[in-house]
């Protein structure tokens, strides 16, 4: 017979839902995803100047000398990917929608700093790394803010690099077990771009094609026992 000690789940980080250490125990986020959000975000101001400025000769705004008075210079092939995040909708405006977010959850007023973009960024990650701690400790959807910050510098890097980033797709749960014999069932993802599957959780690897195969009959042998269990 099962004893509620035997059937407690040891609480989890909700953004890469590794198991939290003792003394993190009570928290929303563990506090390695901490630093590595306070990192992204110190990243933002300095992302978004080099963006704008990279939009700003794409839109081939600048005169070149007297002798070619009413030239332009030839514009930069502009880029969506890049010109979106320096307009509304953008780097600025997601970064405020957290901010918001996190206020409505505090009871204070809206983000007071409506100016440009490139005034408001700076202040939005100021808000934002101030107030991460809070986050991490109490705040329910932090998870999916850490998730939402890391996909938009990854979007700010590609777009400086001109990278293209190939697509994830989820591929199942990971049907490793622990000493236990307790299931791994981390969410996998593999890319368009590579064979290689890590898992997030327990770091299992499956490095090409044929270990796809051998993980997808432990896929199919976990659920046939867990429909029997």
């Amino acid at each position: 017979m099962n004893t509620p000690a035997d059937e407690y789940d040891w609480p989890t980080c909700i953004a890469c839902c590794r198991p939290l250490w003792e003394t993190e125990v009570g928290r929303q986020a563990c506090r390695p995803c901490e630093e590595k959000t306070a990192k992204r975000l110190a990243e933002f101001p300095g992302l978004f100047e080099q963006l704008n400025t990279t939009a700003s000769l794409m839109r081939g705004a600048r005169k070149v000398g007297a002798a070619t008075s009413g030239s332009r210079t030839p514009p930069i092939p502009p880029r969506l990917e890049v010109l979106s995040l320096v307009a509304a909708g953008g780097v600025a405006t997601r970064l405020r929608d957290i901010e918001d977010s996190w206020r409505a959850v505090l009871g204070w007023t809206v983000a007071p700093w409506r100016g440009s973009p490139a005034e408001a960024v700076p202040e939005h990650t100021k808000f934002l790394i101030n107030n991460l701690p809070w986050a991490c400790d109490a705040y329910d959807s932090i998870g999916q803010d850490i998730d939402d910050l890391r996909r938009l510098r990854s979007e700010c890097t590609a777009a400086l690099t001109g990278e293209r980033r190939p697509g994830r797709v989820n591929v199942g749960f990971c049907p490793v077990t622990d000493e236990a014999g307790d299931p791994c069932a981390n969410q996998l993802t593999a890319s368009a771009g590579s064979p290689h599957i890590q898992c997030g959780n327990c770091g299992t690897e499956w490095p090409d094609m044929a270990a796809w195969r051998d993980l997808s009959q432990a896929q199919e042998a976990a659920t046939e026992t867990e429909a029997a269990a």
